[in-house]
């Protein structure tokens, strides 16, 4: 089979991926095997493959095809979230580009639209991590709005709801006015941002007195139902039990007191907005005051804002700021720096509101999941710094705000059967809502058009919470052969941003269903960054196309790009050019393969002593690496995995063993030796498959005719065997003794075809094991023993070993005489100049003390080469 002179990876990774598509190799079916499981972090329908993607998911696929080469079950479930808001926003953002208002449609013709967009759209990132090799069990895909993953979302809200877990309750909430919905306290990013401080004055009822609150938002003031004084703070005792008037809308409202006003921020004086913040929410409950809302859902002012009625509120504050100066009644502004929190989805500027919503309760909840990974740890987390974040959200939980203002989701399965709150019904259907209202109203004419269920969807969390479940159908068919198989699953492999949202939830669901962690390890990896350390996105224009760098460099290229410098938890600097690295690391391999491959066999000639020591050192050093990556492995070490393969292939491999085994110039190779660094080169290819498994397959394929089972996606990994810890310690020793002969040639100019004599003091007591292999890796007449040193040679220490090179034959006398004299005339020139310096008082007096330092060592230095070039010319004279 001819063998192509260039790697071409845009040829070979289409045809090794659809041949292992052909061969099923990626599906898992339950057998006799141990399985191994790995779920996807599904990511977002409405996605498209980007650096995270391509690192979290590279992690993976290593992950899952060597534990095939382990010979497990392996299966990687993949699959796509719904992601409500995200899904929505879009859909939304067609539709008015189509001249639809999305509230003009009803909520079937808005699903229909948003079914249209997802299969028009929705998939896309699948099809492109095909393209980085992942090795999915594509006949598995899910989506979490799949009719059966629907389901069972429903079926746990109804038990959930059953168990007293869920609830309805009128909560100040986070509420995204661009989204036009709530959001969990997880889903809001709290950014320091810099505003201002205003300070307003308000009038006392009934007299001349005014007293001055400091606020950041001016434009809530229409919401004022409340001005707080601390009772110990004496500077407003005057003020007890009168009221003040709120500027422009000149309500009248009371003076409270309460401790919770800090008597050191602002003036002291807190103006309270029950409908607009939590803590004021919490005073105004206390002191039963009114709740007054006065914005829009789109967070615009509503009737309660006068004339600034359906201005947005961002507008109305730099509004309201200039009537309020103008009226007399803004006494000065501060610069003021604050936290502000931010919908994480649209980074809208989150508005506290008061709503109607659905809770989960959390407080038990929790418990399992706590003591499964804190305390027993059956579930560990790589790295384990992240315990400590684990273990704050966990234990400062909040109920679990799970609806959502949202069509775009799993409908909240409460039937209302009358005018007020409290009458409905849960159920997993209409006709079983039916039955438990007629029930519950004594009332057996009701009908099903007599119910309408609740417009509100569920948090899309709420169903990839059940992911690792409900992808093997274990909630709705909690003992098929499946989920009893492949749950718990082996490895997570996430992003530490989304610890609590979907690590820490998954395994609170898997004990409340399960009464069983739904994974053993969690590998968090770190973010991508560039090369300036920020963050990759699409805003500040620094994230490559990930299908672009594949086309450029190989898919094979960019996961070792990418691995190369991703240690678990820790942030990536991504360049461009460690997947240049990575490529160049695929053609490494490739021209040594090539190399081997261009020899001639003989199958009369013996196999050369220094081939056998050689092969027999390599078969050590194999071994040795082999249980340094399958530590890495243990540990999640990928990426030092991955560079322990990198140094065996490019250094002991094609930098030695190739060296020492190749035979002479057009001499032929025994068929002992070429069968033997065959051997070797599969077994490099074993365990670079997983990390490399296009360019690896290739050769695999090219060394010899396979049937499919003998593919090796399929094959079996290396078995662990004896090492000669000696015999690599004997090498390492020789190595160095080649290298310094090496660098004797390239000073001297002498050239390889030139045989040099050699002798050495072997005050080491080194074996000969290796003479042989030294003698032809530097071209020696012969290595000879001495007991002092030669006159006149060239020398080098290996540790207390030394080396000698007799200058005799070596080389050019008379061309080293005219080097090394020239070399000399520069230096003593060089020095004349320094120490001219150094005898200038002025310059010795007046420069800075590192100067006169730095001139003083250039003296120190050229001396001593002086002293050594001169020796050399003694001795060739």
């Amino acid at each position: 089979m001819q063998i192509p002179s260039k790697y071409d990876a845009s040829q070979v990774e289409s045809k090794w991926y659809d041949y292992w598509m052909k061969h099923n190799y990626f599906h898992s079916t339950p057998d006799e095997r141990e399985p191994y499981t790995i779920v996807i972090p599904p990511p977002n329908v409405t996605g498209v493959l980007h650096m995270g993607h391509m690192l979290n998911n590279t992690i993976q696929d290593v992950l899952i095809r060597r534990a095939r080469l382990l010979g497990k079950n392996a299966c990687w479930v993949p699959g796509t979230d719904h992601a409500s808001i995200a899904t929505e926003a879009k859909v939304v953002a067609k539709l008015k580009e189509q001249g639809i208002d999305k509230n003009d449609l009803s909520r079937d013709e808005f699903l229909k639209h948003a079914w249209d967009w997802t299969e028009e759209y929705g998939g896309v990132i699948l099809e492109q991590l095909k393209k980085l090799g992942c090795s999915c069990d594509w006949d598995r895909t899910k989506f979490t709005m799949d009719d059966d993953m629907s389901e069972a979302v429903i079926k746990v809200f109804v038990d959930l709801y059953e168990k007293g877990l869920i609830y309805r309750g009128y909560r100040m909430v986070n509420w995204d006015p661009e989204a036009k919905t709530t959001l969990s306290d997880e889903e809001v990013i709290h950014e320091e941002r810099q505003g201002n401080l205003y300070y307003l004055e308000y009038k006392i009822e009934g007299s001349d007195d005014t007293l001055t609150i400091a606020t950041t938002r001016p434009e809530t003031i229409f919401g004022d139902t409340a001005i707080c004084i601390n009772p110990n703070d004496e500077r407003f005792s005057h003020l007890r039990g009168k009221k003040a008037i709120v500027p422009i809308c000149n309500r009248v409202i009371p003076i409270i007191e309460d401790e919770y006003v800090d008597v050191e921020f602002g003036t002291g004086c807190l103006k309270v907005t029950p409908a607009h913040d939590e803590n004021d929410k919490n005073l105004g409950d206390k002191h039963k005051l009114e709740v007054i809302d006065i914005f829009n859902e789109d967070a615009s002012l509503n009737s309660f804002g006068l004339h600034y009625e359906g201005k947005d509120r961002f507008v109305v504050r730099k509004e309201i700021s200039k009537e309020l100066e103008a009226n007399g009644v803004l006494v000065k502004t501060e610069i003021h720096t604050n936290k502000v929190g931010a919908s994480e989805r649209t980074k809208a500027v989150i508005e506290p509101r008061l709503s109607d919503q659905w809770f989960l309760k959390m407080e038990d909840l929790v418990k399992p999941a706590i003591k499964s990974v804190l305390e027993d740890d059956d579930i560990k987390l790589f790295p384990k710094k992240f315990e400590n974040t684990y273990r704050h959200w966990m234990e400062n939980i909040r109920d679990w705000n799970i609806s959502r203002q949202l069509m775009w989701g799993q409908q909240i399965p409460a039937y209302y059967y009358g005018d007020g709150k409290e009458d409905f019904v849960v159920a997993e259907n209409i006709e079983e809502a039916l039955l438990k209202a007629r029930e519950a109203t004594s009332n057996s004419k009701l009908e099903t058009s007599d119910l309408k269920q609740d417009k509100d969807a569920l948090d899309t969390w709420f169903s990839s919470w059940l992911w690792p479940m409900s992808v093997f159908d274990g909630i709705r068919n909690p003992e098929n052969e499946e989920i009893k198989y492949y749950y718990p699953t082996n490895d997570l492999v996430t992003g530490p941003d989304i610890l609590f949202f979907w690590v820490a939830r998954m395994i609170i669901a898997g004990y409340e269903y399960k009464d069983e962690k739904p994974f053993e390890n969690v590998y968090l990896t770190g973010l991508v960054r560039d090369k300036q350390r920020r963050k990759m996105s699409k805003s500040l224009g620094n994230s490559p196309d990930a299908l672009k760098l594949i086309e450029e460099y190989g898919a094979d290229g960019v996961r070792v790009g990418l691995l190369l410098s991703s240690a678990a938890g820790n942030d990536l600097m991504f360049d461009e050019a460690l997947c240049q690295q990575g490529k160049g690391f695929g053609n490494k391999i490739w021209n040594a393969f090539r190399l081997i491959q261009g020899w001639e066999i003989d199958e009369t000639i013996p196999q050369p002593e220094t081939a056998k020591i050689g092969l027999e050192w390599y078969e050590s050093k194999f071994q040795k690496a082999l249980v340094e990556i399958e530590d890495h492995f243990g540990k999640y070490r990928l990426s030092d995995a991955l560079m322990a393969i990198y140094k065996l292939i490019m250094d002991d491999f094609s930098s030695w063993l190739l060296e020492i085994i190749k035979p002479a110039y057009q001499k032929p190779i025994d068929v002992k030796t070429y069968k033997a660094v065959i051997e070797a080169l599969e077994n490099n290819l074993k365990v670079l498959h997983p990390f490399m498994p296009f360019l690896s397959e290739e050769i695999w394929q090219f060394i010899s005719e396979r049937t499919p089972d003998e593919a090796l996606i399929v094959a079996k990994w290396p078995e662990t065997k004896t090492i000669n810890e000696d015999l690599i310690a004997e090498f390492d020793f020789a190595s160095e003794v080649i290298s310094g002969i090496r660098n004797i040639r390239k000073q001297k100019n002498i050239a390889f075809k030139d045989a040099i004599g050699f002798s050495v003091i072997n005050n080491e007591k080194a074996n000969t094991t290796f003479n042989g292999v030294i003698s032809k890796l530097g071209n020696l007449e012969s290595i000879e023993n001495t007991s002092e040193a030669i006159e006149g040679a060239l020398t080098f220490r290996v540790k207390s070993n030394e080396y000698f090179i007799p200058m005799v034959g070596a080389i050019d006398v008379e061309a080293e005489i005219k080097k090394l004299t020239e070399e000399l005339n520069y230096t003593e020139g060089f020095l004349k100049s320094v120490q001219k310096k150094l005898s200038n008082e002025r310059f010795v007096a007046g420069a800075p003390e590192q100067v006169v330092a730095s001139e003083k060592k250039k003296e120190a230095d050229a001396l001593a080469k002086i002293e050594t070039l001169k020796a050399s010319l003694a001795s060739l004279n």
